[in-house]
C-alpha cells in the first residue's frame, strides 16, 4: 500500500473509531447502557460495522460521554450529579463505621438519571454489614460484582443493592486490606479513584 493510500486508510479508521465512541456514548447517555463493551457492540451494529476490530477504548468512550453530556444534557445532568453526590455524602455518613469510599460515575462526574451511587466499604466480615442493614430495617438485595485487582486477578466482590432517598446505591464490600489495594478502574486500567467522606464534602463545597 502506498503512503497516500495508507494515510487515507488510517484517516478512515480514525473517523470510524470516533463515530463508534460517539455512538457508544450516546447509547450510555440515552439508553442507560453501563457496560462499555456492550455499548461498543451495539454502536458497531448501529453503524453497520459489526465485524470491525477498530473499537474505541473505554477511556475514549468516557471522553465522548463527557462531551455528549456537555452538549446535550447541560440543563439536567449537572443537577442530577449534584443530587447523587449529596445523597452519597449522607449514605457515607450513615455507613461511617465501614470506612466508605465513593467511586464510579458519581465521583468522576458522568453520573446521570440511570446511574447508581457506588460505595466501597471495608469490614472484617460481610455479615457485619448484613446485620447492620437488617437492624436498621433497610431492605437490600445481595449481589456480586467481578473486579480486576492490582495483580490482575479477577475476583467476585460481594455487594448489596438498596435505595436511599429514591436513589439506587451499590455497596461493594472489601476486607480492611482492600483500603490499600483498590481494584483496577474498567475505564483507565489504573487503580480505582476513591474519595473518603471528607473529600466528598470538600468536592461539594467546591461546587457551591
Amino acid at each position: 500500500m502506498s503512503g497516500r493510500k495508507a494515510a487515507r486508510s488510517n484517516t478512515k479508521d480514525l473517523r470510524m473509531r470516533e463515530r463508534l465512541a460517539q455512538e457508544a456514548a450516546r447509547l450510555i447517555a440515552e439508553e442507560g447502557i453501563k457496560d462499555f463493551q456492550l455499548a461498543k457492540q451495539k454502536a458497531a451494529l448501529r453503524l453497520h460495522a459489526p465485524q470491525t476490530h477498530n473499537l474505541p477504548r473505554n477511556h475514549e468512550i468516557q471522553a465522548a460521554l463527557q462531551e455528549y453530556q456537555r452538549l446535550f444534557k447541560a440543563d439536567t445532568q449537572p443537577r442530577r450529579l449534584r443530587r447523587l453526590r449529596e445523597i452519597g455524602r449522607e449514605a457515607m455518613a450513615f455507613l461511617h463505621d465501614f470506612e466508605p469510599r465513593l467511586v464510579g460515575a458519581v465521583l468522576d462526574g458522568t453520573a446521570d438519571e440511570f446511574s447508581e451511587i457506588t460505595l466501597h466499604l471495608f469490614t472484617d466480615t460481610v455479615e457485619e454489614l448484613t446485620l447492620f442493614l437488617l437492624n436498621q430495617g433497610i431492605p437490600f438485595e445481595q449481589v456480586g460484582q467481578r473486579l480486576t485487582m492490582p495483580n490482575g486477578d479477577c475476583v467476585e466482590v460481594p455487594g448489596y443493592r438498596l435505595m436511599m432517598q429514591e436513589a439506587p446505591v451499590l455497596l461493594l464490600v472489601f476486607d480492611h486490606k482492600g483500603l490499600r489495594q483498590a481494584p483496577r478502574c474498567p475505564t483507565t486500567g489504573k487503580p480505582t479513584e476513591r474519595f473518603s467522606l471528607s473529600k466528598v464534602e470538600e468536592l461539594l463545597r467546591l461546587e457551591d
